[in-house]
């Protein structure tokens, strides 16, 4: 299966990307947590090429904390800066000022060497829709700048934005690449809410979902649905929990879209527990 996406907007960015990376200092890439390698967009990896990088890790409150740190050390396995980040924690807000700051230093350096007066440290911001990007510029400028929505693709221009006299960012949209090759990449960027649901079917995504989790995270499925990880046959996976949910339509049959659609809810909210949906040991290069 490929899934194809690639809004005119998108190709618009990355040739602006390209264009403006010869401005900053640094990158800072967001990523999801829940799935770090897969919301990683190979195309603007080949844009960025050898620039200086941070990658953040948003939303690691819905992660698994165990996994965050295994997908931290193989960034950092790759010489590459990374933290993990909850939005909401003003703690982790300064950690990454505090590591854009050593990242620039190095630049301003050497603009002090050539008798330039240091400015704030510049980098670019970026990541493929629906990451956070808009909300982490918010809290890292201390107030609100960047356009926020839970839908993938709000941020349709270029932005400069000052963080304090610490370093200035500058915003880009989100960029998706053209296709997704991989299967495994789409289920997992759908079911963690990154590309728009009507891509793929909700059942679909939601039948990788409870598998991954039957194998990694049964003790959570149990918990939320009474699911026993011995069940293996999806329309009794379904079937089950759309009875104990009221996952209803007229004549008491389960409606599975529904079922889909409340499974979906209670992972994105976290309700499922903290769930990383790719493993650094079996999906990292």
């Amino acid at each position: 299966m490929t899934i194809q996406w690639f809004p005119g907007h998108m190709a618009k960015a990355r040739r602006e990307v390209e264009e403006k990376l010869k401005l900053v200092d640094f990158v800072v890439e967001l990523v999801d947590a829940r799935a770090p390698l897969s919301s990683q967009n190979p195309m603007l990896q080949q844009v960025l090429q050898d620039k200086t990088k941070m990658v953040v890790l948003m939303k690691k409150d819905l992660a698994d904390q165990q996994r965050t740190q295994q997908w931290i050390s193989y960034f950092q396995d790759l010489n590459i800066t990374a933290v993990a980040v909850n939005v909401n924690d003003k703690a982790d807000i300064k950690r990454i000022i505090q590591l854009a700051k050593q990242l620039g230093q190095t630049k301003m350096d050497k603009l002090a060497k050539k008798g330039i007066r240091p400015r704030p440290a510049r980098a670019m911001i970026v990541g493929i829709p629906n990451v956070g990007k808009s909300t982490l510029i918010n809290r890292l400028a201390n107030k609100k700048i960047a356009k926020t929505g839970d839908k993938p693709g709000v941020t349709k221009q270029q932005l400069w934005i000052k963080v304090g006299k610490d370093f200035e960012l500058l915003d880009t949209p989100g960029i998706l690449w053209p296709k997704f090759e991989d299967e495994q990449v789409g289920l997992r960027l759908a079911a963690i809410g990154t590309i728009k649901d009507q891509l793929l079917p909700l059942q679909d995504i939601v039948a990788f979902v409870i598998s991954y989790m039957q194998e990694y995270y049964p003790s959570q499925l149990r918990e939320r649905y009474n699911l026993d990880e011995t069940m293996q046959d999806m329309w009794d996976i379904f079937e089950l929990i759309g009875k104990q949910r009221g996952a209803l339509e007229s004549g008491g049959h389960v409606n599975f879209d529904k079922v889909a659609d409340l499974v979906l809810r209670d992972l994105r909210t976290g309700r499922l527990g903290n769930i990383t949906l790719e493993v650094p040991e079996e999906d990292g290069i």
